[in-house]
């Protein structure tokens, strides 16, 4: 078996563990896999991300416990048919990449980075659908002009979402995101002038490729509040000739669809872009949780080399990045209460909870004077990337939305609703509630008056 993921860090895996039962064949993938002890930490209804499949089923072999018994049973096998058959296809196509292993269970099972090499080893022998290669083709995709405008007929044309549906298996019952009318403007060079003040308060901001097509204000508040505070803000741009029209990309559609060879040219894109800023000691501060955990996750794995190590140290989310500021007392700003809002619900997505990130953002929230807010305890939202739109899965993704999060929506209607996670506010929108904004906008709407 050729692997496409550096499985190098597994190397010791399992070394005098008599419970580790590694496979035959896949070397250090199949010590990824054995890490697991079967201790069932996974199947069980508690709070936390894990695991959301589980939960709406209640089927043990869609357990991260139940993918690694089927996946061994797979790899133990003298032929490559058990690796690719249709069942373990189905199992693993539930899985949903939410990371919440990595996180709760013990030996911290990987099943969302198993699950990239699973799809690369698939598309390697079968290919790409043509869904899927959509999916994975969105970033370049998202430059057409035309895309706006056929979203919004399909999205008010029942007929068009039924056809989508009989031709790409994807769901008429679900609405797709729309581009904003404006994607995110970057200022022209004449505006980004370093004042001699600001030679020690630089950052960098990554405007992820969803934040910059569909939701611009998130991106224009980040950078608000950013100057604000005082700090001079690069815009993370790709170096000149570097298709300079697209966006920097963290290639985490590639990743998740299989196609790891493309995922790489986008890291090496994205590493060449900032290179400069990283040699500088520069923050890279970020808006999309799965975008910038995949800068400090998967690009380890994508044999990238010190580069990609030197960048993950020097990654954050903007609220992880406001809080180290206010603990090194370099945070000047105090936020003042929200007008006319008192009640705040919070969705984390569940990469922000799989690395603890959740914390900034309660704690952020805690500081705005006469607020109530309230950390919505839910697994997974449903969505999950394309998963909530996808046929297939949408009424798993739905009974994803109604174990915790809807019912808690339901009963605060008038809340203001936050969610940094661009495929969360689109579960939460087509689930008839109000669009939540991002934590960037929310922190605007608290700056002190200008007046």
């Amino acid at each position: 078996m050729k692997l496409f993921l550096d499985w190098s860090s597994y190397e010791n895996a399992g070394m005098g563990d008599a419970y580790a039962d590694i496979p035959k064949h896949g070397a250090d993938f199949a010590k990824a896999v054995a890490v697991c002890i079967g201790s069932k930490q996974c199947e069980r209804d508690a709070k936390g991300v894990m695991c959301p499949s589980y939960r709406v089923t209640q089927n043990a072999g869609l357990s991260p416990g139940g993918r690694v018994r089927a996946l061994k049973a797979a790899l133990n096998a003298d032929n490559d048919a058990a690796f690719f058959n249709p069942e373990l296809a189905e199992t693993m196509a539930l899985c949903i990449s939410c990371k919440g292993c990595k996180r709760e269970c013990e030996n911290e099972v990987d099943m969302a980075l198993i699950k990239a090499e699973f799809l690369a080893q698939q598309v390697q022998r079968n290919g790409l659908t043509l869904r899927r290669r959509l999916w994975a083709e969105l970033p370049k995709i998202l430059r057409w002009r035309a895309l706006r405008p056929l979203i919004q007929w399909r999205n008010r044309m029942p007929l068009l979402a039924r056809l989508g549906e009989a031709w790409l298996g994807i769901s008429a019952k679900v609405r797709l995101p729309e581009p904003a009318a404006q994607a995110f403007q970057v200022p022209a060079q004449s505006e980004l002038s370093l004042h001699p003040e600001l030679v020690e308060k630089q950052v960098v901001l990554l405007v992820d490729t969803f934040n910059y097509y569909f939701n611009p204000a998130a991106a224009e508040a980040a950078k608000k509040l950013l100057n604000t505070a005082g700090y001079h803000v690069h815009i993370a741009t790709p170096l000149a000739g570097d298709e300079a029209d697209r966006p920097l990309c963290c290639g985490r559609t590639y990743f998740s669809n299989g196609l790891i060879d493309k995922a790489h040219i986008e890291a090496q894109r994205m590493l060449g872009a900032l290179a400069e800023h990283v040699a500088a000691g520069r923050t890279i501060i970020g808006l999309e949780p799965s975008c910038i955990l995949s800068l400090r996750d998967e690009y380890l794995k994508l044999g990238l080399g010190e580069p990609a190590q030197k960048l993950a140290e020097k990654v954050l989310l903007l609220e992880e990045f406001i809080v180290r500021e206010q603990a090194g007392k370099r945070w000047p700003i105090e936020f003042q209460a929200i007008p006319g809002v008192n009640s705040l619900l919070l969705h984390g997505h569940c990469h922000q909870k799989a690395v603890g990130a959740i914390k900034s953002v309660r704690k952020l929230l805690k500081q705005l004077p006469d607020l109530k807010f309230e950390l919505i305890e839910s697994s997974c939202c449903g969505m999950a990337g394309n998963f909530g739109v996808e046929a297939e899965h949408y009424d798993q993704a739905q009974a994803m939305a109604e174990l915790a999060l809807f019912p808690a929506l339901r009963a605060e209607p008038d809340a203001l609703l936050v969610s940094n996670g661009f495929s969360c506010r689109q579960q939460i929108g087509n689930g008839g509630f109000a669009k939540p904004l991002h934590l960037a906008e929310v922190l605007c709407l608290a700056l002190p008056s200008q007046d």
